[in-house]
């Protein structure tokens, strides 16, 4: 493969530096424990991590995933196809949520992506607040979403949930498919392209991994059932890895998500709610609540049954929800140094990002 088939663009070749040229590009296709799996264009490599490239991470965020792209130097030995990280490339984009958990950090699930693929299934497990949160951070990614609603097969009221749908997708396409009986596949093709990333996030159970092995051509990745007393599903996928299709293209598969913590801004949220945000705009009193004053049109609009009400009341749950989270930015970033020794002493213990002896 060459380096354009990968995803490599001007924006990458622009971050080298003269001493960077006697190295070689590479992009993380998938992770496992205290090494990373690259492509390149002298083929598959395996990428290991300086112990001073860690000490200088300030969270997670800081180390390489799937998707990046990296500059990497030979390691002398007997295993040729061994390298070792120098740089990691600024992202282009990147699709984050907040680490599980009480610690403050940022997960990056997948970088450097063109289009997310949001896959929800057509059955008992349609979740519109779901949807929304996956949308939101998908604005923030800076990549193209896209909606698919999988399993039309068991669905009888498809043009309902496309019609919720739309009032929260603001314009993002939405698309309809069967994995089991091969149908709507055709209109996702059109994002798989040579030299672009797509990325696939959703819950277990959506049919993600079914419907990347209908792109790709061929079974690349496990399939499993779901639950027939809640239409839910096993984590087939356990780790995000990212493969080419048949026609070009890179496709990154992720685990189900069934907690999403927002790592997100107003600027995404405003994007998600245009139509709430517009309304606001016109309200009588510029610090309006949107409850009980003259003049809201809000309140005017939940009443006339131009604006639903559940969607107002996630609304505010989603604002409540980031002002939490920028006073937790607020307070991390004022750790300074001391902050960053503990979050090194904390995740350099992780089995994953242990240092490593050879840095």
């Amino acid at each position: 493969m060459n380096l354009t088939e990968l995803g490599w663009s001007n924006f990458f070749q622009q971050q080298l530096n003269p001493d960077d040229l006697e190295f070689l590009p590479a992009r993380v296709f998938r992770q496992d424990t205290n090494q990373y799996h690259l492509l390149s264009e002298q083929g598959k490599l395996i990428g290991v991590l300086p112990g001073k490239f860690r000490q200088e991470a300030l969270s997670k965020a800081d180390l390489p995933t799937v998707g990046d792209w990296l500059v990497v130097s030979p390691i002398d030995g007997d295993e040729p196809d061994r390298v070792q990280i120098e740089k990691l490339l600024d992202r282009k984009t990147k699709f984050s949520r907040k680490e599980a958990g009480e610690v403050h950090d940022e997960q990056v699930v997948a970088s450097n992506i063109d289009t997310v693929f949001i896959v929800s299934a057509l059955d008992r497990d349609f979740n519109l607040h779901r949807i929304e949160r996956y949308l939101l951070l998908s604005w923030t990614s800076g990549a193209l979403p896209v909606l698919v609603l999988n399993k039309s097969d068991v669905c009888k009221n498809i043009d309902k949930k496309v019609r919720d749908l739309e009032v929260i997708a603001m314009g993002s396409p939405i698309h309809v498919m069967s994995a089991k009986d091969h149908s709507g596949l055709d209109p996702l093709r059109q994002y798989v392209t040579p030299g672009s990333t797509c990325a696939f996030l959703g819950s277990s159970g959506v049919g993600k991994s079914t419907i990347i092995n209908e792109l790709l051509g061929y079974e690349k990745f496990d399939t499993g059932e779901v639950r027939s007393g809640d239409s839910r599903g096993r984590h087939t996928t356990t780790f995000r890895e990212m493969v080419e299709a048949t026609g070009g293209g890179m496709i990154i598969d992720t685990p189900g998500m069934r907690e999403i913590q927002l790592w997100a801004d107003n600027v995404s949220l405003s994007h998600s709610f245009q139509d709430i945000e517009s309304l606001a705009a016109s309200c009588k009193f510029s610090d309006c609540k949107h409850n009980t004053e003259p003049g809201c049109s809000i309140t005017k609009a939940v009443s006339s049954g131009d604006l639903e009400p559940e969607r107002l009341e996630r609304y505010f749950k989603l604002a409540k929800e980031l002002e939490h989270f920028a006073r937790q930015q607020s307070a991390a970033a004022k750790t300074g140094k001391t902050g960053k020794k503990q979050q090194y002493k904390r995740f350099s213990k992780l089995p994953d990002n242990r240092p490593n002896k050879r840095g």
